[in-house]
Protein backbone atom coordinates (compact mmCIF):
# COMPACT_ATOMS: atom_id res chain seq x y z
CA UNK A 1 0.00 0.00 0.00
CA UNK A 2 1.27 3.64 -1.00
CA UNK A 3 1.62 5.51 2.32
CA UNK A 4 1.89 9.19 2.40
CA UNK A 5 5.27 9.05 3.44
CA UNK A 6 5.92 7.02 0.60
CA UNK A 7 4.31 9.67 -2.00
CA UNK A 8 6.70 12.45 -0.08
CA UNK A 9 9.18 9.83 -0.42
CA UNK A 10 8.82 9.19 -4.26
CA UNK A 11 8.38 12.88 -4.70
CA UNK A 12 11.77 13.94 -3.47
CA UNK A 13 13.59 11.43 -5.25
CA UNK A 14 11.81 12.55 -8.95
CA UNK A 15 13.20 15.98 -7.97
CA UNK A 16 16.77 14.76 -7.88
CA UNK A 17 18.31 13.61 -11.10
CA UNK A 18 21.89 12.83 -10.82
CA UNK A 19 22.36 12.16 -14.69
CA UNK A 20 20.74 14.81 -16.80
CA UNK A 21 21.02 12.65 -19.70
CA UNK A 22 18.82 9.54 -17.83
CA UNK A 23 15.41 11.79 -16.70
CA UNK A 24 12.77 8.89 -18.31
CA UNK A 25 14.97 5.91 -16.77
CA UNK A 26 15.08 7.77 -13.67
CA UNK A 27 10.96 8.37 -13.71
CA UNK A 28 10.49 4.65 -13.65
CA UNK A 29 13.25 3.95 -11.13
CA UNK A 30 11.73 5.73 -8.43
CA UNK A 31 8.11 4.43 -9.50
CA UNK A 32 9.14 0.89 -9.25
CA UNK A 33 10.71 1.29 -5.81
CA UNK A 34 6.85 1.89 -4.62
CA UNK A 35 5.53 -0.53 -7.19
CA UNK A 36 7.53 -2.93 -7.59
CA UNK A 37 6.88 -5.41 -10.96
CA UNK A 38 8.36 -7.16 -13.37
CA UNK A 39 8.23 -5.11 -15.96
CA UNK A 40 7.94 -1.34 -16.16
CA UNK A 41 7.62 1.39 -19.22
CA UNK A 42 7.54 4.86 -19.89
CA UNK A 43 6.19 5.87 -23.17
CA UNK A 44 5.80 9.32 -24.49
CA UNK A 45 2.91 10.14 -27.09
CA UNK A 46 3.73 11.11 -30.50
CA UNK A 47 0.17 11.64 -32.15
CA UNK A 48 -1.03 8.30 -32.12
CA UNK A 49 1.93 6.58 -31.36
CA UNK A 50 3.80 5.34 -28.30
CA UNK A 51 7.48 5.56 -27.90
CA UNK A 52 9.10 3.97 -25.40
CA UNK A 53 11.82 5.89 -24.16
CA UNK A 54 12.82 4.30 -20.56
CA UNK A 55 12.22 0.48 -19.73
CA UNK A 56 13.18 -1.91 -17.29
CA UNK A 57 12.33 -5.82 -17.37
CA UNK A 58 11.61 -5.96 -20.72
CA UNK A 59 13.50 -7.07 -24.05
CA UNK A 60 15.80 -4.24 -25.39
CA UNK A 61 14.48 -4.12 -28.64
CA UNK A 62 11.32 -2.85 -27.29
CA UNK A 63 13.31 0.70 -27.15
CA UNK A 64 13.19 0.52 -31.17
CA UNK A 65 9.28 -0.34 -31.31
CA UNK A 66 6.61 2.05 -32.20
CA UNK A 67 3.11 1.33 -30.84
CA UNK A 68 0.51 2.43 -33.05
CA UNK A 69 -2.13 3.29 -30.31
CA UNK A 70 -4.92 2.21 -32.17
CA UNK A 71 -3.69 -1.32 -32.21
CA UNK A 72 -3.05 -2.33 -28.81
CA UNK A 73 -6.51 -2.16 -26.70
CA UNK A 74 -4.56 -1.79 -23.60
CA UNK A 75 -2.51 1.39 -24.44
CA UNK A 76 -5.81 2.45 -25.57
CA UNK A 77 -7.72 2.24 -22.95
CA UNK A 78 -5.07 3.56 -20.37
CA UNK A 79 -4.42 6.63 -23.09
CA UNK A 80 -8.42 7.25 -23.12
CA UNK A 81 -8.28 6.74 -19.18
CA UNK A 82 -8.42 9.95 -16.65
CA UNK A 83 -6.77 7.88 -13.63
CA UNK A 84 -4.32 4.57 -12.96
CA UNK A 85 -6.60 1.52 -14.57
CA UNK A 86 -5.70 -1.65 -13.53
CA UNK A 87 -6.62 -4.68 -16.04
CA UNK A 88 -8.72 -7.78 -14.29
CA UNK A 89 -6.63 -11.15 -14.18
CA UNK A 90 -8.53 -12.40 -16.56
CA UNK A 91 -8.93 -9.39 -18.81
CA UNK A 92 -9.20 -10.95 -22.80
CA UNK A 93 -7.82 -7.76 -24.82
CA UNK A 94 -4.28 -8.51 -25.58
CA UNK A 95 -1.34 -7.60 -24.21
CA UNK A 96 1.58 -5.58 -26.39
CA UNK A 97 4.55 -7.14 -24.06
CA UNK A 98 3.58 -10.20 -25.19
CA UNK A 99 6.95 -12.19 -25.91
CA UNK A 100 8.98 -9.23 -24.53
CA UNK A 101 9.37 -9.86 -20.63
CA UNK A 102 12.99 -10.72 -20.10
CA UNK A 103 12.08 -12.78 -17.37
CA UNK A 104 9.99 -14.63 -19.55
CA UNK A 105 9.67 -16.58 -22.74
CA UNK A 106 6.68 -16.98 -24.89
CA UNK A 107 3.20 -15.53 -23.90
CA UNK A 108 2.45 -13.74 -20.77
CA UNK A 109 0.44 -15.85 -18.04
CA UNK A 110 -1.82 -14.97 -15.81
CA UNK A 111 -0.58 -11.73 -14.67
CA UNK A 112 -1.13 -8.16 -13.11
CA UNK A 113 -1.46 -5.31 -15.52
CA UNK A 114 -1.43 -1.50 -14.37
CA UNK A 115 -1.59 1.52 -16.58
CA UNK A 116 -0.80 5.45 -15.73
CA UNK A 117 -1.79 7.92 -17.78
CA UNK A 118 0.40 11.27 -17.37
CA UNK A 119 -1.52 14.21 -18.30
CA UNK A 120 -0.32 18.02 -18.32
CA UNK A 121 -2.54 20.64 -16.60
CA UNK A 122 -4.82 20.70 -19.44
CA UNK A 123 -5.77 16.98 -19.14
CA UNK A 124 -3.28 16.47 -22.16
CA UNK A 125 -1.56 13.10 -22.64
CA UNK A 126 1.82 13.17 -22.51
CA UNK A 127 3.10 9.69 -21.85
CA UNK A 128 1.71 6.67 -20.18
CA UNK A 129 4.02 4.28 -17.54
CA UNK A 130 2.99 0.72 -17.67
CA UNK A 131 3.92 -1.99 -14.77
CA UNK A 132 3.20 -5.69 -15.58
CA UNK A 133 3.62 -8.59 -12.94
CA UNK A 134 3.72 -12.11 -12.95
CA UNK A 135 2.02 -11.96 -9.55
CA UNK A 136 -1.60 -11.36 -10.62
CA UNK A 137 -2.42 -9.84 -7.59
CA UNK A 138 0.21 -7.21 -7.33
CA UNK A 139 -1.19 -4.28 -7.85
CA UNK A 140 -4.78 -4.86 -6.06
CA UNK A 141 -3.60 -3.69 -2.36
CA UNK A 142 -3.14 -0.25 -4.06
CA UNK A 143 -5.63 2.70 -3.30
CA UNK A 144 -7.07 4.33 -6.71
CA UNK A 145 -6.54 7.98 -5.32
CA UNK A 146 -2.33 7.19 -4.06
CA UNK A 147 -1.89 5.82 -7.59
CA UNK A 148 -3.50 8.72 -8.93
CA UNK A 149 -1.23 11.02 -6.94
CA UNK A 150 1.78 9.15 -7.86
CA UNK A 151 0.73 9.74 -11.29
CA UNK A 152 0.65 13.17 -11.22
CA UNK A 153 4.06 13.32 -9.84
CA UNK A 154 5.23 11.50 -12.14
CA UNK A 155 3.21 13.64 -14.66
CA UNK A 156 4.80 16.71 -13.13
CA UNK A 157 8.54 15.54 -13.73
CA UNK A 158 7.92 14.40 -17.06
CA UNK A 159 6.82 17.47 -17.84
CA UNK A 160 9.56 19.75 -16.52
CA UNK A 161 11.50 16.83 -18.06
CA UNK A 162 10.02 17.74 -21.61
CA UNK A 163 10.43 21.28 -21.11
CA UNK A 164 13.90 21.31 -20.19
CA UNK A 165 15.05 19.11 -23.23
CA UNK A 166 12.91 21.53 -25.24
CA UNK A 167 15.03 24.33 -23.72
CA UNK A 168 18.09 22.21 -24.66
CA UNK A 169 17.55 21.14 -27.94
CA UNK A 170 16.37 25.13 -28.98
CA UNK A 171 19.79 26.23 -27.02
CA UNK A 172 22.00 23.51 -29.32
CA UNK A 173 19.70 24.50 -32.11
CA UNK A 174 20.76 28.27 -31.72
CA UNK A 175 23.98 27.63 -31.34
CA UNK A 176 24.13 25.12 -33.82
CA UNK A 177 22.69 27.70 -36.30
CA UNK A 178 24.84 30.33 -35.49
CA UNK A 179 27.92 28.43 -35.77
CA UNK A 180 26.65 27.03 -39.44
CA UNK A 181 25.76 30.86 -40.64
CA UNK A 182 29.26 31.53 -39.61
CA UNK A 183 31.16 28.54 -41.47
CA UNK A 184 29.00 29.12 -44.28
CA UNK A 185 29.89 32.32 -44.32
CA UNK A 186 33.22 31.63 -44.01
CA UNK A 187 33.59 29.05 -46.21
CA UNK A 188 30.54 29.18 -48.56
CA UNK A 189 32.47 29.17 -52.17
CA UNK A 190 35.67 29.04 -49.75
CA UNK A 191 37.48 31.91 -48.44
CA UNK A 192 39.76 31.82 -51.23
CA UNK A 193 40.17 34.82 -53.93
CA UNK A 194 40.89 33.34 -57.02
CA UNK A 195 43.63 35.83 -59.01
CA UNK A 196 47.16 35.94 -59.74
CA UNK A 197 46.86 39.44 -61.80
CA UNK A 198 49.37 41.73 -60.66
CA UNK A 199 46.21 43.55 -59.29
CA UNK A 200 44.67 40.69 -57.14
CA UNK A 201 48.10 39.63 -55.91
CA UNK A 202 48.24 43.14 -54.87
CA UNK A 203 45.02 43.17 -52.85
CA UNK A 204 46.06 39.78 -51.52
CA UNK A 205 49.51 41.53 -49.88
CA UNK A 206 47.81 44.20 -48.04
CA UNK A 207 44.60 41.64 -46.68
CA UNK A 208 47.74 39.36 -45.42
CA UNK A 209 49.07 42.31 -43.61
CA UNK A 210 45.33 44.29 -43.04
CA UNK A 211 44.47 41.05 -41.47
CA UNK A 212 45.88 40.49 -38.01
CA UNK A 213 45.67 44.29 -37.18
CA UNK A 214 42.29 45.45 -35.39
CA UNK A 215 41.64 48.53 -37.59
CA UNK A 216 38.87 49.42 -39.18
CA UNK A 217 38.44 48.21 -43.04
CA UNK A 218 36.92 50.22 -45.47
CA UNK A 219 36.37 48.04 -49.09
CA UNK A 220 35.45 49.72 -51.94
CA UNK A 221 34.79 48.91 -55.88
CA UNK A 222 32.13 48.21 -58.00
CA UNK A 223 29.44 45.76 -57.64
CA UNK A 224 29.85 41.73 -58.49
CA UNK A 225 33.82 42.04 -57.48
CA UNK A 226 33.58 40.22 -54.68
CA UNK A 227 33.84 42.78 -51.57
CA UNK A 228 31.90 40.13 -49.34
CA UNK A 229 34.64 37.33 -49.77
CA UNK A 230 36.90 40.02 -48.50
CA UNK A 231 35.45 40.45 -45.65
CA UNK A 232 34.91 36.73 -45.38
CA UNK A 233 39.03 36.42 -45.57
CA UNK A 234 40.20 39.30 -43.35
CA UNK A 235 37.64 38.24 -40.97
CA UNK A 236 38.66 34.29 -41.34
CA UNK A 237 42.73 35.28 -41.33
CA UNK A 238 42.12 37.56 -38.07
CA UNK A 239 42.29 36.84 -34.52
CA UNK A 240 38.52 37.09 -34.18
CA UNK A 241 38.11 34.09 -36.55
CA UNK A 242 35.99 31.48 -34.55
CA UNK A 243 34.11 34.53 -33.39
CA UNK A 244 30.62 35.29 -35.28
CA UNK A 245 30.89 37.24 -38.60
CA UNK A 246 27.96 39.18 -38.90
CA UNK A 247 26.66 40.93 -41.68
CA UNK A 248 24.12 43.61 -42.30
CA UNK A 249 23.02 45.34 -45.66
CA UNK A 250 22.50 48.97 -45.06
CA UNK A 251 20.97 49.39 -48.17
CA UNK A 252 17.84 47.71 -46.86
CA UNK A 253 17.38 49.11 -43.60
CA UNK A 254 14.49 51.35 -43.38
CA UNK A 255 15.19 54.36 -41.77
CA UNK A 256 12.91 53.87 -38.82
CA UNK A 257 14.35 50.66 -38.08
CA UNK A 258 17.87 50.90 -38.53
CA UNK A 259 18.79 52.07 -34.90
CA UNK A 260 17.22 48.90 -33.81
CA UNK A 261 18.62 46.77 -36.38
CA UNK A 262 22.29 48.43 -35.14
CA UNK A 263 21.48 47.95 -31.36
CA UNK A 264 18.62 46.01 -30.48
CA UNK A 265 15.66 47.11 -29.00
CA UNK A 266 13.52 46.39 -25.56
CA UNK A 267 10.07 44.88 -25.68
CA UNK A 268 7.37 47.87 -26.09
CA UNK A 269 10.25 49.81 -27.13
CA UNK A 270 7.80 50.98 -29.91
CA UNK A 271 4.66 49.59 -31.59
CA UNK A 272 5.19 45.82 -32.36
CA UNK A 273 8.19 45.14 -30.43
CA UNK A 274 6.56 42.33 -28.61
CA UNK A 275 9.38 40.81 -27.61
CA UNK A 276 12.62 42.02 -26.48
CA UNK A 277 15.67 41.79 -29.32
CA UNK A 278 19.87 41.70 -29.76
CA UNK A 279 21.12 43.99 -32.44
CA UNK A 280 23.70 43.02 -34.98
CA UNK A 281 26.61 44.56 -32.77
CA UNK A 282 25.54 42.05 -29.69
CA UNK A 283 25.64 39.48 -32.18
CA UNK A 284 28.91 40.42 -33.23
CA UNK A 285 30.50 41.02 -29.92
CA UNK A 286 33.73 39.64 -30.12
CA UNK A 287 33.69 39.02 -33.47
CA UNK A 288 33.17 41.13 -36.46
CA UNK A 289 30.45 43.30 -37.97
CA UNK A 290 30.68 43.65 -41.70
CA UNK A 291 28.43 46.45 -43.28
CA UNK A 292 27.69 46.49 -46.97
CA UNK A 293 27.10 49.16 -48.64
CA UNK A 294 27.55 51.81 -46.18
CA UNK A 295 27.19 54.39 -48.33
CA UNK A 296 23.28 53.62 -48.12
CA UNK A 297 23.37 54.46 -44.18
CA UNK A 298 21.03 57.56 -43.44
CA UNK A 299 23.22 61.05 -42.05
CA UNK A 300 20.90 59.59 -38.64
CA UNK A 301 22.40 56.62 -38.32
CA UNK A 302 26.14 57.73 -39.29
CA UNK A 303 26.63 59.72 -35.90
CA UNK A 304 25.37 56.86 -34.02
CA UNK A 305 28.16 54.48 -35.55
CA UNK A 306 31.03 57.11 -35.32
CA UNK A 307 29.75 56.80 -31.32
CA UNK A 308 29.77 53.08 -31.33
CA UNK A 309 33.42 53.04 -33.18
CA UNK A 310 35.14 56.06 -31.22
CA UNK A 311 33.94 54.40 -27.53
CA UNK A 312 32.20 50.84 -28.46
CA UNK A 313 29.27 52.19 -26.49
CA UNK A 314 25.91 51.25 -27.58
CA UNK A 315 22.40 51.78 -26.11
CA UNK A 316 19.41 49.52 -26.92
CA UNK A 317 15.88 51.14 -27.81
CA UNK A 318 14.27 51.38 -25.28
CA UNK A 319 16.19 51.10 -22.52
CA UNK A 320 18.45 53.65 -20.62
CA UNK A 321 21.76 51.75 -19.46
CA UNK A 322 24.76 52.09 -22.05
CA UNK A 323 26.34 48.91 -22.88
CA UNK A 324 30.12 48.10 -24.35
CA UNK A 325 30.97 45.49 -27.15
CA UNK A 326 34.16 45.15 -28.88
CA UNK A 327 33.32 44.69 -32.59
CA UNK A 328 35.31 45.07 -35.07
CA UNK A 329 34.13 46.52 -38.29
CA UNK A 330 34.49 45.98 -41.77
CA UNK A 331 32.51 48.10 -44.41
CA UNK A 332 32.18 48.03 -47.83
CA UNK A 333 30.78 50.66 -50.96
CA UNK A 334 30.88 50.53 -54.26
CA UNK A 335 30.38 54.80 -54.22
CA UNK A 336 33.08 56.81 -53.89
CA UNK A 337 32.92 58.30 -50.53
CA UNK A 338 35.32 61.09 -50.93
CA UNK A 339 32.69 62.57 -53.50
CA UNK A 340 30.10 61.50 -51.13
CA UNK A 341 31.41 63.53 -48.65
CA UNK A 342 32.20 66.37 -50.57
CA UNK A 343 28.27 66.28 -51.29
CA UNK A 344 27.65 66.01 -47.93
CA UNK A 345 25.79 62.70 -48.13
CA UNK A 346 28.52 61.44 -46.20
CA UNK A 347 30.15 62.42 -42.62
CA UNK A 348 33.68 62.94 -43.17
CA UNK A 349 34.80 62.33 -39.60
CA UNK A 350 32.52 58.59 -40.14
CA UNK A 351 34.61 58.10 -43.32
CA UNK A 352 37.95 58.76 -41.70
CA UNK A 353 37.23 56.47 -39.07
CA UNK A 354 36.16 53.58 -41.01
CA UNK A 355 38.86 53.78 -43.79
CA UNK A 356 41.79 53.58 -41.45
CA UNK A 357 42.55 50.68 -43.70
CA UNK A 358 40.78 51.49 -47.17
CA UNK A 359 41.12 48.41 -49.88
CA UNK A 360 39.61 48.53 -53.43
CA UNK A 361 38.62 45.20 -55.00
CA UNK A 362 39.94 46.08 -58.88
CA UNK A 363 36.82 45.42 -61.42
CA UNK A 364 37.40 41.84 -63.45
CA UNK A 365 38.49 43.58 -67.17
CA UNK A 366 41.06 45.15 -65.02
CA UNK A 367 42.76 41.59 -63.60
CA UNK A 368 44.25 40.40 -66.84
CA UNK A 369 43.95 36.34 -66.88
CA UNK A 370 41.91 35.95 -64.26
CA UNK A 371 38.59 35.32 -66.08
CA UNK A 372 39.93 31.83 -66.90
CA UNK A 373 40.66 30.77 -63.29
CA UNK A 374 37.33 32.24 -61.99
CA UNK A 375 35.86 30.18 -64.78
CA UNK A 376 37.34 27.04 -64.03
CA UNK A 377 36.03 28.03 -60.32
CA UNK A 378 32.86 28.66 -61.13
CA UNK A 379 32.66 25.19 -63.53
CA UNK A 380 33.74 23.46 -60.74
CA UNK A 381 31.24 24.30 -58.41
CA UNK A 382 28.52 24.19 -61.03
CA UNK A 383 29.52 20.58 -62.25
CA UNK A 384 28.28 19.87 -58.43
CA UNK A 385 25.07 21.70 -58.41
CA UNK A 386 23.72 20.36 -61.53
CA UNK A 387 25.38 16.64 -61.06
CA UNK A 388 27.75 16.71 -63.94
CA UNK A 389 30.40 14.39 -64.05
CA UNK A 390 32.90 16.28 -66.12
CA UNK A 391 32.35 19.76 -67.25
CA UNK A 392 34.87 21.75 -69.77
CA UNK A 393 35.04 24.76 -70.90
CA UNK A 394 36.16 24.89 -75.02
CA UNK A 395 39.18 26.63 -76.12
CA UNK A 396 37.06 28.51 -78.09
CA UNK A 397 35.03 29.48 -75.40
CA UNK A 398 37.69 30.51 -73.37
CA UNK A 399 38.61 32.93 -76.09
CA UNK A 400 34.77 33.93 -75.92
CA UNK A 401 35.45 34.99 -71.75
CA UNK A 402 38.68 36.50 -72.48
CA UNK A 403 37.19 38.99 -74.88
CA UNK A 404 33.95 40.34 -72.96
CA UNK A 405 34.29 42.88 -71.06
CA UNK A 406 32.51 42.27 -67.71
CA UNK A 407 30.26 44.81 -66.66
CA UNK A 408 28.47 42.76 -64.26
CA UNK A 409 32.35 41.70 -62.72
CA UNK A 410 32.81 38.13 -61.12
CA UNK A 411 29.07 37.72 -60.36
CA UNK A 412 28.34 38.34 -63.51
CA UNK A 413 30.80 35.77 -64.73
CA UNK A 414 29.71 32.96 -62.27
CA UNK A 415 25.56 33.71 -63.87
CA UNK A 416 27.22 33.05 -67.07
CA UNK A 417 28.97 29.98 -66.62
CA UNK A 418 26.05 28.58 -64.56
CA UNK A 419 23.50 29.62 -67.85
CA UNK A 420 25.91 28.36 -70.05
CA UNK A 421 26.27 24.78 -68.19
CA UNK A 422 22.69 24.37 -67.82
CA UNK A 423 22.31 24.86 -71.45
CA UNK A 424 25.42 22.58 -72.62
CA UNK A 425 24.26 19.62 -70.47
CA UNK A 426 20.70 19.79 -72.39
CA UNK A 427 22.15 19.76 -75.75
CA UNK A 428 25.09 17.23 -74.97
CA UNK A 429 22.96 14.93 -72.16
CA UNK A 430 24.25 11.73 -73.53
CA UNK A 431 28.20 12.76 -73.83
CA UNK A 432 30.47 11.55 -70.73
CA UNK A 433 31.95 15.00 -71.22
CA UNK A 434 30.05 18.38 -71.50
CA UNK A 435 31.83 20.78 -73.11
CA UNK A 436 30.50 24.57 -73.06
CA UNK A 437 30.85 25.87 -75.96
CA UNK A 438 30.94 29.50 -77.17
CA UNK A 439 27.21 29.91 -77.88
CA UNK A 440 26.42 28.48 -74.83
CA UNK A 441 27.85 31.89 -73.13
CA UNK A 442 25.39 34.22 -74.90
CA UNK A 443 27.86 37.19 -74.90
CA UNK A 444 27.43 40.25 -76.56
CA UNK A 445 30.86 40.82 -78.06
CA UNK A 446 30.27 44.24 -79.45
CA UNK A 447 30.49 45.36 -75.36
CA UNK A 448 34.23 43.58 -75.55
CA UNK A 449 37.20 45.04 -73.90
CA UNK A 450 39.89 46.78 -75.93
CA UNK A 451 42.10 44.06 -76.54
CA UNK A 452 46.09 43.98 -76.52
CA UNK A 453 47.37 44.66 -79.65
CA UNK A 454 49.25 41.31 -79.46
CA UNK A 455 45.42 39.68 -79.84
CA UNK A 456 44.14 40.29 -83.31
CA UNK A 457 40.30 41.49 -83.65
CA UNK A 458 38.47 40.22 -87.02
CA UNK A 459 38.20 42.32 -89.67
CA UNK A 460 35.11 44.72 -90.34
CA UNK A 461 34.09 42.36 -93.65
CA UNK A 462 33.57 39.43 -91.03
CA UNK A 463 30.79 41.15 -89.49
CA UNK A 464 28.47 39.04 -90.65
CA UNK A 465 30.25 35.93 -89.61
CA UNK A 466 28.38 33.35 -87.10
CA UNK A 467 29.57 33.73 -84.01
CA UNK A 468 31.77 30.19 -84.17
CA UNK A 469 33.27 31.52 -87.62
CA UNK A 470 34.22 35.24 -86.20
CA UNK A 471 35.69 32.70 -82.78
CA UNK A 472 37.49 30.29 -85.27
CA UNK A 473 38.79 33.57 -87.41
CA UNK A 474 40.26 35.04 -83.90
CA UNK A 475 41.70 31.66 -82.68
CA UNK A 476 43.44 30.96 -85.94
CA UNK A 477 44.77 34.68 -86.16
CA UNK A 478 45.83 34.39 -81.94
CA UNK A 479 47.45 30.95 -82.56
CA UNK A 480 49.28 31.75 -85.51
CA UNK A 481 50.40 35.09 -83.78
CA UNK A 482 51.98 33.25 -80.70
CA UNK A 483 53.66 30.39 -82.81
CA UNK A 484 55.49 33.19 -84.64
CA UNK A 485 56.28 35.02 -81.38
CA UNK A 486 57.62 32.34 -79.88
CA UNK A 487 58.98 30.97 -83.05
CA UNK A 488 56.84 27.93 -83.36
CA UNK A 489 57.87 26.59 -80.09
CA UNK A 490 54.59 24.54 -79.29
CA UNK A 491 55.21 24.01 -75.51
CA UNK A 492 55.77 28.02 -74.88
CA UNK A 493 52.72 28.71 -77.07
CA UNK A 494 50.68 26.38 -74.86
CA UNK A 495 51.67 27.86 -71.97
CA UNK A 496 50.99 31.45 -72.94
CA UNK A 497 47.34 30.26 -74.28
CA UNK A 498 47.04 28.10 -71.50
CA UNK A 499 46.27 25.12 -72.93
CA UNK A 500 47.60 22.01 -72.65
CA UNK A 501 49.90 21.14 -75.99
CA UNK A 502 48.80 18.65 -77.46
CA UNK A 503 45.10 20.20 -77.34
CA UNK A 504 46.72 22.99 -78.74
CA UNK A 505 47.78 20.98 -81.76
CA UNK A 506 44.40 19.05 -82.32
CA UNK A 507 43.01 22.91 -82.02
CA UNK A 508 45.67 24.03 -84.66
CA UNK A 509 45.02 21.19 -87.17
CA UNK A 510 41.29 21.43 -87.33
CA UNK A 511 41.86 25.15 -87.71
CA UNK A 512 43.77 24.36 -90.89
CA UNK A 513 47.78 25.89 -89.28
CA UNK A 514 50.52 24.52 -90.82
CA UNK A 515 52.43 22.65 -88.79
CA UNK A 516 56.08 24.04 -89.60
CA UNK A 517 58.14 22.57 -86.91
CA UNK A 518 58.38 19.41 -84.78
CA UNK A 519 57.47 18.90 -81.36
Amino acid sequence: MLTTEALLRTAMQLAVIEQPHCHYQHIIECVKKVLPSDAIALLIRQDDVLKPMAIHGLMPDTLGRRFVINDHPRLHAICNASQPLQFAQDCPLPDPYDGLLSCKQGDIPVHACLGMPLLDKNDDLLAVITLDSLNAKAFDEYDLQQLTVLSQLCATQLKTTLLLQQYQNHAQHSNALVQELNREALTRDGVEIIGQSAAMQSLKNDLKLVAGSEFSVLIQGDTGVGKELVARNIHMHSKRSKQPLIHLNCASLPENLAESEFFGHAKGAFTGAEHARQGKFQLADGGTLFLDEIGELPLAMQSKLLRVLQSGEIQTVGEDKVKYVDVRVIAATNRNLKDEVTQGRFRADLYHRLSVYPLHVPPLNQRENDVILLAGFFIEKTARKLAIEQLKLSVEAQLTLAQYSWPGNVRELEHVISRAALKAKQSQWQQAIITIEPEHCELNLTTSKTVSPLIPTPKPHDSELSLKQATDTFTHHLITQQLAHHEFNWAATARTLNIDRANLVRLAKRLGITIKKTL
